[in-house]
């Protein structure tokens, strides 16, 4: 039987072009590190997320709409304001979804789409 999930991976052909941007943009922490893979802990003790260098991957995603994972931020406004004035994509703005969520919508280096969500 299936639980839940345990972690996501972001497949790469360059781990140096998006580590700087989870790590240091979006301050994730790196429980473990190589040259190849690096994997972020989780500080609700919930799913993973990692990055990892892989021999078919390469370039940009071509098709940037098929996955997208969203992020748990306290102030998406805030965040979407601090990551804009780094020169972070945005293609979509913070707006509000229904009674209790506020999200935005960006790109990584490599074109993978996030959202960073906030529960209100």
């Amino acid at each position: 039987m299936v639980r839940g999930l345990e972690s996501a991976i972001i497949w790469t052909d360059d781990i140096a072009r998006l580590l700087p941007f989870y790590r240091d943009l979006l301050g994730l922490k790196p429980e473990f590190e190589s040259d190849d893979f690096v994997a972020f802990g989780s500080p609700t003790g919930g799913s993973r997320l990692a990055l990892g260098r892989h021999s078919e991957v390469s370039g940009q995603t071509k098709d940037p709409f098929r996955m997208m994972l969203n992020l748990s931020v306290d102030d998406c406004q805030a965040e979407y304001d601090r990551l804009k004035a780094k020169g972070v994509e945005f293609l979509r703005e913070p707006s509000k979804e229904g009674d209790n969520l506020i999200m935005c919508t960006l790109k990584d280096p490599d074109g993978n789409m996030l959202q960073l969500m906030q529960q209100t």
